[in-house]
């Protein structure tokens, strides 16, 4: 069974979530983000912990820019299994929609590993 970890990555924080089963769709800690390869290796220890074989990356079909940076940052990642894209144009709105109300602190990162659960539930969709 493949191990999946997919990250929204956002310029200060990195939501994390994991599945480990296909069905399950877990959110994990969100990685702060202090600098690129501070945050590309923290993405790696989780792959490493987590055993992941599959890294699936959200990236915003709608914003070019912000798509360069993230597959930029990528490729910093030190990871030997597949690495798929998957579009989240407005998962994180759709995300805070959602949660309003129910989560007062935006900053610590769960809105960020919520984003990256959606992205994973998207892509296992995507793959059924």
């Amino acid at each position: 069974m493949e191990k999946i970890i997919a990250i929204d990555v956002g310029l200060k924080r990195i939501g994390v979530a994991y599945t480990p089963n296909k069905s399950v769709v877990i959110p994990l800690n969100a990685i702060i983000r202090k600098n690129r390869n501070q945050a590309a290796e923290e993405v790696a220890q989780v792959l490493k912990e987590y055993k992941a074989d599959i890294l699936v990356v959200g990236i915003p079909k709608t914003n070019e820019e912000m798509s360069k940076r993230i597959k930029h940052f990528v490729n910093l990642i030190n990871f030997e299994g597949k690495i798929v894209f998957e579009d989240e144009s407005f998962t994180s709105a759709i995300v805070e929609e959602e949660i309003k109300g129910k989560i007062k602190h935006k900053r610590d990162g769960r809105i960020d590993s919520l984003a990256a659960k959606k992205i994973l539930e998207s892509y296992l969709k995507r793959l059924s």
